[in-house]
């Protein structure tokens, strides 16, 4: 599994997922700014995400569905507020509606990406979630979101292999 490190710090209000991955910063950029292929990754392997929206611009919007195995749909989205490609993201987001309209039951949480090279195509992702309570750090937690991520991020290897074989 990709994953290397999951942390969640209570006093600081923060969940972090950290990973390492055989490919560049450019290549792990695109998993995040090409909507099919962060459809390949973002949530947990049977809650697969349908991208609506891809908006990966400062003031841009972007909009998702996961469908259960049950066929249950579950709605998120991501205001993005800042992109440094390949190397930082900063996207604030939450639950949605079934129309797309924000759940304001439902905490914010500001997610921060930092891609970094490590060695010769060898590259750190960091995803670092904050919570505006400790609250709402337990609300979002209770609803199995840290193991979600850490499933959904260690799917990226699967694609990643896939350019190896392409190139081979």
């Amino acid at each position: 599994m990709t994953v290397t490190a999951v942390r969640k710090d209570p006093q600081a209000l923060t969940m972090t997922i950290e990973a390492e991955f055989d490919a560049s910063p450019e290549r792990v950029w695109q998993l995040w700014a090409d909507p099919r292929q962060l459809e390949r990754w973002w949530g947990p392997p049977t809650y697969p995400a349908l991208f609506t929206k891809h908006d990966l611009v400062p003031g841009g919007r972007t909009v998702y569905q996961m469908t259960g195995p049950q066929g249950d749909q579950h709605h998120g989205y991501w205001d993005v507020i800042e992109v440094e490609a390949p190397l930082r993201l900063v996207l604030r987001g939450g639950v949605a509606n079934a129309d797309g309209t924000p759940d304001t039951d439902l905490p914010l949480t500001t997610a921060r990406v930092r891609i970094e090279e490590i060695g010769q195509e060898r590259t750190r992702m960091a995803i670092e979630s904050s919570f505006p309570s400790a609250e709402a750090m337990e609300q979002v937690l209770a609803m199995g979101t840290l193991e979600g991520q850490t499933q959904a991020v260690g799917q990226i290897d699967a694609i990643l292999a896939e350019d190896a074989v392409v190139r081979h």
